[in-house]
């Protein structure tokens, strides 16, 4: 799941601090779209390139780096003010020993696609004991036909390398639309192109099992109280509220560790609980 957005869209996130997508809000603007390493933007975008970042944790053959000990840069985080407890909140998928991040984005929202390679850059330097999560949102109307097709490409084994291809999609190439609502048939023309049936593909968005799949996700950013994205819970009991990209992934950094340092045994890191 390389981002191809370049340096263009990292320098866009200072423009979007405090920005988010709301599920009552209408269909996303036409936006600014992030361009492409190989391709220029729209006609009044200026044409930029830039090499891709670093491959995500999954893709890579390098070793995940060993848990460190030492703090995360910058104050530590405030409750209230930085994130908010989850009142019995819970990991989405638990597993013993690791530390959830889920993130909740969806392919819509422009602000998940710039988001996008600065959360994959910070996803490749986690140690071994985080494990990442991307859920996508769940929230109707226009959200639903690409949170179903997220599920569907993650069932058939296809998500890693569709992932960025479809914000390119949407954000970027503009082949595929966000209103009038696509239908699984153009969706699955679209994923064909990675090695799956378009028919097959189409048909499984509306099984029993993506079914299954939205209707957990849903369950989970409702209890953690998401109605934004991109947002960022971390092992469910915070929900991240940072003034900016870079000041959101600052304070999952440090709740990281604290739940790190809760796990070891260790005094929970200040501004904790």
């Amino acid at each position: 799941m390389n981002s191809r957005l370049p340096h263009l869209a990292v320098v866009l996130t200072g423009l979007l601090a405090l920005s988010a997508c709301s599920k009552q809000a209408p269909a996303p603007a036409e936006t600014t779209a992030p361009a492409t390493p190989t391709a220029t933007a729209p006609a009044a975008q200026p044409a930029e390139t830039a090499p891709a970042p670093a491959a995500p944790a999954e893709t890579t053959a390098a070793p995940a780096p060993a848990a460190s000990a030492t703090p995360p840069e910058g104050p530590a985080p405030v409750a209230g003010t930085d994130f908010i407890e989850i009142a019995g909140g819970q990991p989405y998928e638990p597993t013993g020993g690791k530390i959830e991040v889920v993130e909740v984005f969806g392919y819509t929202c422009p602000h998940c696609a710039h988001f996008e390679p600065l959360v994959e850059s910070w996803k490749a330097k986690q140690p071994a004991d985080v494990k990442f999560i991307a859920l996508a949102a769940p929230f109707g109307g226009y959200w639903m036909p690409y949170a179903k097709a997220y599920y569907t490409a993650q069932t058939m084994g296809v998500l890693d390398k569709t992932h960025q291809a479809m914000f390119n999609a949407i954000h970027v190439d503009r082949t595929l639309p966000v209103q009038p609502l696509p239908t699984d048939e153009q969706i699955g023309e679209f994923y064909a192109k990675y090695g799956v049936d378009a028919k097959q593909f189409a048909s499984t968005m509306s099984s029993f099992a993506i079914t299954g799949k939205l209707k957990r996700a849903e369950q989970f950013i409702t209890r953690s109280g998401v109605d934004s994205t991109p947002s960022i819970v971390v092992n469910g009991k915070y929900k991240v509220v940072g003034k900016n990209f870079e000041d959101t992934l600052r304070i999952t950094e440090h709740l990281v560790a604290q739940e790190r340092a809760k796990a070891a045994g260790a005094a929970p890191a200040a501004g904790g609980q």
